[in-house]
């Protein structure tokens, strides 16, 4: 398909369909059609990533926006993203890019690679804004790139990425922070559309391979009892205590209208995941 890129990880089936791997929604896809994502489309038997190098948002970000609090604080970078979702939470926070295919700025690797070398007082790239692991191709080609010029690279991603596609990525980053939005199948089939499984493996395969933060949404009438923000702390405290966390407060978007997370729980919220972690950080208040 001309002007895109064909697509890593996928594998070719009868009658024309592919299956793509890259992430454990493991879409079929017939000819002509789109993956769960809807950035991942089959042509004629060929698999190809209909995102590679556009570019829907982009700024110069303080690294704590990211969030991390414990990697390079103080620093900026460069943050860009593209469109497209492996997940489809009611409650996104990012759904105008994550959820609608948008236009944007083409470009490639090597010069999203040069402008981050280039900027003054940046320290690398984050992958954010959209899901990254769906704008895998450019991501990983970008990366490589952006070490070599001894620059940071940042994934902000929800961790629904397959176990191989993860590993061929993780030498060349340095910091993620991993959306851990419950901690139970039911919630994540319910409202996310997945399941948490993968994510909890994504987590435990990268906190010994690069720095890793992990972020929990606190959303109204879902995450929103110090039941579950106990059992994600234990679970997590149990890999590693110094793992920063962050819960964030949510505030109603796209298909979902409940009242912004109450700061009162919020704070009550931090106190208990405090008895299992290190560092407990209260976001977007």
């Amino acid at each position: 398909m001309k002007g895109l890129q064909e697509c890593l990880f996928y594998e070719k089936k009868a009658k024309g369909k592919v299956r793509c791997i890259l992430c454990p929604q493991y879409c079929l896809i017939e000819d002509g059609q789109v993956g769960f994502c809807n950035v991942r489309k089959n042509e004629s038997g060929i698999l190809y990533s209909m995102n590679y190098g556009v570019i829907s948002s982009y700024a110069m970000d303080p690294i704590e926006k990211k969030p991390l609090s414990r990697f390079h604080p103080g620093s900026k970078i460069l943050s860009i993203g593209s469109f497209g979702c492996n997940l489809k939470c009611s409650f996104c926070q990012n759904h105008g890019i994550s959820q609608e295919n948008r236009e944007g700025i083409r470009t490639t690797p090597q010069n999203i690679a040069d402008i981050a070398s280039h900027e003054k007082g940046n320290i690398g790239i984050a992958y954010t804004y959209n899901e990254p692991s769906v704008w895998y191709e450019f991501v990983y080609e970008t990366a490589k790139l952006n070490k070599e010029n001894g620059k940071e690279n940042i994934l902000v991603t929800n961790g629904y990425i397959n176990e191989k596609p993860l590993e061929k990525l993780l030498p060349y980053i340095d910091a993620m922070n991993i959306d851990l939005k419950g901690i139970d199948d039911i919630f994540y089939e319910e409202v996310c559309k997945g399941r948490v499984g993968p994510v909890l493996k994504t987590i435990r395969k990268s906190i010994p391979k690069c720095h890793v933060e992990i972020t929990t949404l606190l959303v109204t009438k879902k995450v929103d009892n110090l039941k579950t923000v106990r059992s994600i702390a234990e679970w997590i405290g149990s890999i590693d205590r110094s793992v920063p966390f962050h819960l964030s407060r949510y505030f109603p978007n796209y298909q979902y209208s409940e009242q912004p997370t109450d700061i009162e729980f919020m704070k009550a919220a931090k106190r208990e995941a405090d008895k299992y972690l290190d560092y407990v950080y209260l976001g977007n208040i």
